[in-house]
């Protein structure tokens, strides 16, 4: 499309409430750790995305679930707070609302549990939302927080239709080989990088030889997310390394669907593959500096800044 108009994007995926605490160190197996600090923030992998998206300056509708309980109505709010639609979202009043158990140390680094209550109890109701949500739309994006079959379904009506399918294979599950036809943009990061071509990926070069697998296999541009080391692209002509930005790190959670949210967005308005990574490598930055997960997705005054920097 043309980078005139507003891009319509629907996502698909999960919406999970986030408690947080901080620790010097994660405990080992039967060990408590005192914590330094606690909050509660609303998240999910397809909710931040929604989130990352909007405040792009995207239309953005999310189809997904929660739990008819006192999360799932603040999940809601937060999410209309930030100009999503979430006219897309259903109660379920037979399980909770997601929730993601989540530990910071002291590195910044994290470890997550995460129950998926509702999200996992999607089913053709939400196809048929995402049906109807996908007329006119220019992208598609999903993760792995929702039953797999159910994305797989929308993936195969938004190929029919011409709509960008941009899949973030995020928690890591076992993929099947038939998908690939139907993604546009396949966004791994390393561990899941790992998990899909069996290849470690701790450097540029790994990371060349995995998106070079993702995109054998079928995925016309293949992403491989590095964290603070940036992203490596491969498509059909073009492939390359773009750099990241180097800011102070307060919270890494959310930074791999800030870089999801910002680069559909610019891709979906015409920008280059490259261009596009570089809007969503700067995205990621600016979101690990700040606390929280929906709050810390940058606005595209911000991103743009940034870009511009270099």
């Amino acid at each position: 499309m043309s980078s005139g108009k507003k891009p319509k994007i629907v996502v698909f995926g999960g919406i999970n409430m986030n408690l947080i605490t901080l620790s010097s160190r994660f405990p080992t197996p039967g060990e408590t750790v005192k914590g330094s600090y606690f909050y509660t923030a609303s998240g999910g992998k397809g909710a931040n995305q929604a989130v990352a998206a909007c405040k792009m300056g995207s239309d953005v509708k999310l189809v997904g679930r929660v739990g008819d309980d006192v999360f799932g109505s603040e999940l809601i709010t937060d999410l209309n707070t930030h100009g999503v639609d979430t006219d897309g979202i259903s109660v379920d009043t037979a399980n909770s609302s997601g929730v993601a158990v989540i530990i910071l140390n002291d590195q910044r680094e994290n470890q997550i549990l995460a129950t998926y209550g509702a999200n996992a109890n999607c089913d053709n109701r939400e196809v048929l939302i995402g049906d109807a949500a996908l007329m006119n739309a220019d992208a598609l994006m999903l993760q792995m927080e929702t039953p797999y079959e159910i994305s797989l379904e929308l993936a195969k009506i938004a190929k029919k239709s011409g709509v960008n399918v941009i899949w973030d294979p995020a928690p890591p599950i076992d993929f099947p080989d038939e998908v690939y036809k139907y993604i546009d943009v396949l966004t791994p990061n390393q561990s899941e990088a790992l998990n899909l071509t069996g290849i470690e990926v701790n450097d540029i070069t790994s990371a060349k030889s995995a998106a070079h697998i993702l995109h054998d296999k079928g995925a016309r541009i293949a992403i491989i997310k590095l964290g603070d080391q940036g992203a490596y692209f491969v498509t059909h002509d073009q492939e390359g390394h773009v750099p990241s930005y180097d800011l102070p790190a307060v919270n890494t959670v959310a930074a791999g669907d800030a870089f999801g949210g910002a680069f559909t967005v610019t891709f979906c308005e015409g920008k280059s593959v490259e261009q596009s990574i570089r809007y969503g490598t700067a995205a990621g930055a600016l979101a690990i500096t700040k606390r929280g997960v929906q709050d810390s997705m940058p606005s595209r005054k911000y991103v743009e800044e940034l870009v511009a920097s270099r």
